[in-house]
């Protein structure tokens, strides 16, 4: 299994990213020595993960979600599809 995770920072940013180990990879987050850019914003909190079968897959979605706006991101993160869905069709128009 492969994952897709979004981490809360500190100053209230959000990080995404990709992993085989979510637990290992939360935990090099939280001890500062996976991310320089998690390192400086400690503590972090995990918002979000998605399972998937592939890395390629996991890959895919991470590249998705890093382009989504932060309203986007928090809609995904509260599991509200719908409000997901009008985000996305209100960039299109």
């Amino acid at each position: 299994m492969f994952f897709v995770y979004i981490l809360k920072c500190a100053d209230g940013s959000y990080y995404t990213g990709q992993t085989d180990n979510l637990e290992r990879r939360v935990n090099e987050h939280r001890h500062g020595t996976y991310c320089a850019y998690t390192s400086q914003r400690r503590p972090i909190e995990l918002v979000f993960s998605e399972a998937f079968e592939s890395r390629h897959a996991a890959l895919s979605a991470e590249q998705q979600i890093k382009g989504w706006s932060r309203a986007k991101k928090e809609a995904l993160i509260e599991g509200d599809f719908d409000r997901i869905s009008k985000l996305a069709s209100r960039k299109k128009a």
